[in-house]
């Protein structure tokens, strides 16, 4: 049996620090329980930044990617979170891919008491148990009464 693709979709891959530091916790915690982590600054590290074109070169990479992987795992940190992590979020709830959202930042981007993020963002997750697919800390990630627990070992 093959592993399920999962796109991390994050804004870590823009800051050398966040790159070194931040984004390998997430890629490792994630390969342990099993999954095939598609990393989009990994996986477009061989387009040259510097010849004309080379954005669209990304965004269909990235599109591609976001077709054939199983599932997104979204950071969404920020206030308000990633404009490129929103924008492949909203392919993936077009696409009807599971996800799951990443947030360990206290400030609340939403009018809503119960709902830490735009409204929008919670299409992707289903109504019931919302809180199952929506993750606060790293170690939170791989507890087996959570989303992606269940939806890799189904």
């Amino acid at each position: 049996m093959s592993k399920k693709k999962l796109y991390l979709a994050s804004p870590y891959g823009f800051s050398k620090h966040w790159r070194v530091k931040l984004l390998p916790d997430f890629i490792s915690k994630l390969e342990l329980m099993g999954v095939d982590v598609w990393e989009p600054f990994f996986r477009n590290s061989h387009v040259d930044i510097s010849t004309p074109g080379w954005a669209n070169k990304v965004a269909c990479s990235n599109f591609r990617d976001l077709i054939h992987s199983d599932g997104l795992f979204a950071i969404v940190n920020g206030s308000p979170p990633d404009e490129g992590v929103m924008v492949e979020l909203g392919v993936a709830i077009a696409l009807g891919k599971p996800t799951f959202l990443f947030r360990d930042d206290f400030r609340k981007c939403s009018d809503s008491d119960e709902y830490p993020l735009n409204l929008m963002i919670f299409k992707g997750i289903p109504y019931e148990n919302w809180k199952d697919y929506y993750y606060s800390s790293l170690d939170e990630i791989d507890n087996k009464y959570k989303a992606i627990y269940k939806w890799l070992n189904n």
